[in-house]
């Protein structure tokens, strides 16, 4: 298969204009003169163009216009880049791409969207590449324990720069690096994605312990069960030479799980509460990715068949109506 380099001189572009979205662009602006922008909200784009700002998500971030490309044209904002970084919700990447006719087979794509395309039962990398026939070594991700409104304050965060190809991730590394932004690198596009989708289905789980009462004593053990599990599917579903302790994987699943800024535990903390996951999700202002993952990594393991007891539980309590309460009670018994 042919190789894909990234050229030094590529042009960044982002698609979304969300939190993680808005602060990507913050730090994509560190580096570049100038990076497109697909924002398809008018009150958002017409902020951006006259003020710099983002009226809806990290408001306090103030971009110099000059150095941003804020466009309503997928189409021209795809054209003029090189590279082409995803961060809409996967719940809404599918809209979002809609409108696309320029072709992406001379672009390097990068997914810095921790989530599964929902009714596809794919992963970002899986849907982009097959859909607009791109090869996976023209396909990167960008992951890492990193919540929007930490990046946005410029407190020091770690993130992972994968590609199939070593070369391409440091090079697309030099677009990310920061004061506040320390980066590490990985091959494992598998395993990096994959991990990034099942840790919002244990910070689910963990939102909802924490919501029926349960102490630090059992969150403890839950989340480090969440690894175990984690790991574990991983290593049967994609065999792999891979360290699931780095902070891609378990970093990651921690922060989720533990932070204020956590939705999916904001989700499992209003389930275990006693709403009820209709009206939990209605609450949300953003989107809850684990929500969507735990429907899809149910149905992609009945292929590999993981022990899975916590994604289980977290499923049945979304998808087949089953009390928080006692879901929680029985699972207790199969953590270790």
């Amino acid at each position: 298969m042919t190789e894909f380099k990234i050229g030094k001189e590529a042009r960044c572009a982002v698609i979304g204009y969300g939190s993680w979205a808005t602060a990507l662009v913050k730090v994509l602006t560190e580096n570049e003169a100038r990076v497109g922008w697909y924002v398809r909200n008018p009150e958002v784009l017409e902020s951006l163009r006259s003020e710099g700002r983002n009226p809806r998500y990290l408001r306090d971030i103030q971009f110099d216009t000059a150095r941003i490309a804020p466009s309503d044209d997928l189409n021209a904002v795809v054209a003029e880049a090189d590279i082409v970084v995803l961060a809409a919700p996967s719940a809404y990447l599918k809209d979002f791409l809609a409108p696309l006719t320029v072709p992406l087979t001379d672009k390097f794509v990068v997914s810095a969207v921790k989530g599964i395309i929902p009714g596809e039962y794919q992963t970002v990398a899986g849907y982009v590449c097959e859909r607009y026939g791109l090869s996976y070594k023209q396909f990167g991700i960008v992951s890492g324990p990193s919540h929007a409104e930490e990046v946005s304050l410029e407190r020091l965060s770690y993130l992972t720069v994968v590609c199939d190809d070593l070369e391409n991730a440091h090079l697309l590394g030099t677009k990310f690096a920061t004061r506040y932004i320390a980066l590490s690198y990985s091959t494992d596009l598998y395993g990096v994605e994959y991990a990034a989708i099942l840790k919002n289905i244990y910070a689910l789980a963990v939102g909802i312990a924490v919501g029926l009462g349960y102490g630090d004593n059992f969150l403890a053990v839950l989340i480090s069960n969440s690894a175990m599990e984690l790991s574990r599917f991983l290593d049967q579903s994609f065999p792999a030479e891979r360290n699931t302790q780095a902070s891609a994987y378990l970093g990651d699943l921690l922060v989720t799980c533990y932070s204020v800024y956590s939705r999916n535990r904001r989700l499992g903390l209003m389930i275990g509460h006693g709403v009820t996951v209709k009206s939990a999700l209605n609450e949300m202002t953003m989107v809850a990715e684990g929500y969507f993952a735990a429907d899809t990594i149910r149905h992609i393991n009945t292929h590999h068949k993981v022990s899975m007891p916590i994604a289980d539980m977290v499923y049945d309590i979304l998808y087949r109506g089953a009390s928080a309460r006692k879901a929680m009670k029985q699972l207790t018994s199969k953590l270790i």
